[in-house]
């Protein structure tokens, strides 16, 4: 068995030594892949992702072509909706890899131009915002070169099934079961109470244009990385999905909505400052206090206040960062 081993992110270091020393210890030989060497992603039989969904997302915007079925390994409690083994757990789960005893599910990506420029694709889900919060911003959607609303709004998100759970429904939009070949739009606080939560078939060509507010306009992919916009984002369905392994007898994709479920019933009497920070976290990955007090611009107390509500509730786990020993970091544990 040929395996692709990743990790781009410093955060996973610690964890990709631990992966590489069981693969080690079984004769197994791995690829380091790193941006540099991203063409061998079809290469090898299987890749194995050092980190939570946060790196599987990052992962499937590098590879922009075809890849070998992809495999989450993520630290004990941290995020397992798309990575799916705990690393305690991986030599295990190892023969079973070898035999071919998994399942295979190749989740669509959304192919995205920001005006006229092709952009990395995304597994869950493109944002458009004004870059300030709280701000309306006026827009078009029109699907297939026909325009289907006018709306002023906070924004609007464009979701593949797999980001259905995501921010998706955070701002109302249906559960979708991810082999469901269609995308959802969702209207962010529309002044409109008719611009519901749109299903379209995800052959569809979908577009947001005529963006106007009092500030730039803003492109945000799976949560993570920003781009300005001008005039005209345009999706479509990427020529290659995301191929993921599923193995036998784990989760599926109805296990994995029923457990949206239940955290996001417990989470109904959380205050709005946790809420925030562990949406934060969710998007961008480990963070410290300082980190979070910029990106929030909560108050510092608040910060530390949910941060202490979260650690008590097993919501968000610390550990020491790499880079300052010093320094503590805060992930999500769910």
């Amino acid at each position: 068995m040929k395996i692709a081993l990743v990790s781009d992110n410093y955060q996973d270091i610690s964890l990709t030594a631990k992966i590489k020393k069981i693969l080690d210890n079984l004769n197994i030989s791995t690829i380091s892949m790193t941006e540099k060497n991203y063409d061998v992603a079809n290469q090898v039989d299987l890749v194995l992702i050092a980190g939570g969904d946060r790196a599987m997302l990052d992962y499937f915007h590098k590879v922009e072509t075809d890849s070998s079925p992809a495999l989450g390994i993520y630290e004990s409690e941290s995020t397992g909706f798309l990575a799916q083994i705990d690393v305690r757990n991986l030599e295990g789960i190892l023969p079973r890899l070898n035999k071919g005893d998994f399942s295979i599910d190749e989740l669509v990506r959304l192919a995205v131009k920001v005006d006229g420029r092709e952009i990395e694709p995304v597994l869950n889900d493109v944002v458009v915002f004004p870059s300030k919060s709280a701000t309306l911003m006026e827009y078009v959607l029109r699907i297939d070169n026909k325009d289907v609303w006018h709306d002023n709004s906070d924004g609007v998100i464009v979701s593949t099934p797999t980001g259905s759970t995501a921010y998706s429904m955070s701002a109302g939009g249906p559960m979708v079961l991810q082999n469901s070949p269609v995308f959802i739009i969702v209207s962010v606080n529309s002044v409109d109470n008719t611009r519901r939560p749109l299903i379209v078939p995800d052959e569809s060509s979908i577009e947001i244009s005529d963006i106007l507010s009092r500030f730039h306009g803003e492109v945000v992919l799976d949560g993570g990385r920003r781009i300005g916009i001008k005039k005209i984002l345009e999706c479509t369905k990427h020529s290659h999905g995301a191929k993921l392994v599923r193995l036998i007898g784990e989760d599926s994709a109805t296990t994995l909505i029923a457990k949206k479920i239940k955290i996001a019933e417990e989470l109904l009497n959380m205050p709005p400052s946790a809420k925030l920070i562990l949406k934060i976290l969710e998007y961008e990955g480990a963070m410290s206090q300082k980190d979070l007090a910029s990106k929030t611009l909560l108050p510092e107390r608040t910060i530390r206040l949910s941060l202490g509500h979260l650690l008590n509730r097993g919501y968000v786990k610390k550990k020491t960062s790499l880079r300052d020993a010093r320094q503590r970091i805060y992930e999500l544990k769910i």
